[in-house]
């Protein structure tokens, strides 16, 4: 391919290795990967075309139509010397009316659409896999319904939607259930994961209600809307079957609590092995803390769950921080987390130092 602009080498150098990364990370490649990893299209764009604030993706590319082509023509050369298997790929955003097609060009011209929709999987990959793939790249989310915190109205029929109430947003206007047309929808909330599961299964239509919380400043999930059949189909099933699965909860209760002795087991273990001034003790209570199931805390991270010793290292730290210092004081005087540890960082390291040397 001839060099159609300045440092056209330099740029093609950076489109395959972007299309290596993105092979690399996600098993496959996708050309609005590639787009992205060389700076020719922007998240903020992309997120507004994917929520249909914009009606096509090409005219939102950044860089001359020359680039553009070279990148199209570099990436194609490159999974065709890899030997990458072609897959066309459905991209549609959920809407009122159900799924809507994105569309890529803007007179949805069949070279560009062919184009960007067409993923490169590995021709090594399983079968079975490519399928789970290609299922998943496929599937349209549902759409989201917020549950609001303040008073609002529907944009199109102008009907007050009260705090506590559910809202869609489209196009960023507020619409009620009813302009919305998903009033017919039933509100399961969330906490039975049977009856959700089987609900959403039944369903051919699906919303998904999340809640804003301040505390935690993110949208939290509150539950789904599905359809009365749907829901009632799986109330009798979650009904017929309620005594197998408390049994199967009950069993699988009592194998996790083994799995999390064993896991504390092994992790005061090897605790005392990079800190052998710790007393046994305080080396079992940072294991329990640190390793509680769904705590969030350092101990239950995927690098501690492998005994890394710089997670574990993290564990003691944060157990000598917090037990051994002024450090919750501090915060509970409204110093800011960052001058907290600053201030307690010596304390920390010389607890630290004489933990891990012993005569």
């Amino acid at each position: 391919m001839a060099n159609p602009f300045p440092k056209a080498e330099k740029f093609r150098a950076r489109v395959i290795q972007s299309a290596e990364q993105a092979l690399a990370t996600n098993g496959y490649v996708a050309p609005l990967d590639v787009f992205l990893r060389t700076g020719l299209l922007v998240p903020p764009h992309v997120d507004a075309w994917r929520k249909g604030r914009v009606d096509n993706l090409v005219s939102q590319i950044q860089g001359s139509l020359q680039k553009q082509i070279f990148l199209r023509q570099t990436l194609e050369d490159w999974a065709r010397e890899h030997a990458l298997t072609p897959s066309e790929t459905r991209y549609a955003r959920p809407s009122r009316d159900g799924a809507a097609e994105l569309r890529f060009s803007v007179d949805g011209n069949p070279l560009d659409e062919t184009f960007f929709r067409t993923h490169y999987l590995p021709a090594s990959m399983p079968e079975k896999q490519k399928e789970k793939l290609t299922g998943k790249l496929n599937r349209v989310e549902p759409p989201v319904v917020f549950q609001i915190l303040r008073d609002s109205a529907c944009s199109e029929c102008g009907v007050e939607v009260e705090s506590g109430a559910l809202l869609y947003m489209e196009a960023q206007q507020p619409l009620c259930l009813a302009c919305a047309r998903m009033d017919e929808l039933e509100y399961l909330e969330a906490g039975d994961a049977a009856l959700t599961r089987r609900s959403t299964k039944y369903s051919s239509r699906t919303a998904v209600v999340v809640r804003f919380s301040r505390s935690r400043g993110r949208y939290e999930r509150q539950g789904i809307l599905v359809e009365p059949a749907a829901l009632e189909r799986a109330e009798r099933e979650c009904a017929a079957d309620a005594d197998q699965r408390a049994q199967a909860r009950a069993a699988g209760a009592v194998r996790r609590e083994k799995e999390d002795r064993d896991f504390t087991h092994r992790l005061t273990r090897q605790l005392l092995v990079l800190f052998p001034g710790c007393p046994p003790r305080e080396a079992e209570r940072i294991a329990a803390h640190t390793a509680v199931r769904g705590s969030g805390r350092v101990g239950r991270s995927a690098a501690a769950r492998k005994l890394d010793d710089r997670a574990l290292h993290a564990a003691v730290a944060a157990a000598v921080r917090h037990n051994h210092t002024d450090y919750d004081q501090r915060l509970a005087a409204g110093a800011d987390r960052e001058s907290a540890r600053a201030a307690v960082g010596p304390q920390v390291h010389r607890i630290l130092d004489a933990w891990r040397n012993v005569d």
